[in-house]
């Protein structure tokens, strides 16, 4: 869950299962960052930018090939991103790095 408000927008041109696939997939991603990097910020960026920038093979992929353009794939997973944290029994701080979205586990989580 996110601590603040925010709003979450859909991303359109996938199937209902694409989406829950990169959800799952974005959750272990960010626990993963969780667990070895605690306490530090992420951006979506972190997670499938650099090293992991090759998303074939991965659900990440639907989001390209659904418009060919890398920069928009990017922003759907942003707003996938934020999805899943809204959703996730962890709270989730943000915040805004010039433009960019950064989170961070506050280290709660609620298994009720």
């Amino acid at each position: 869950m996110l601590v603040e408000e925010s709003e979450i927008r859909k991303v359109h041109g996938i199937t209902n299962e694409q989406i829950q696939r990169i959800l799952t997939f974005l959750q272990g991603a960010v626990y993963c960052w969780c667990k070895n990097r605690r306490g530090e910020w992420f951006a979506a960026r972190d997670l499938l930018g650099g090293d992991n920038f090759y998303w074939e093979g991965t659900p990440m992929f639907a989001l390209y090939e659904k418009s060919k353009d890398i920069e928009q794939a990017g922003r759907d997973a942003g707003w996938l991103l934020k999805r899943m944290l809204h959703d996730d029994k962890r709270t989730y701080e943000s915040s805004t790095d010039g433009r960019v979205k950064q989170y961070r586990w506050n280290g709660q989580e609620d298994n009720g």
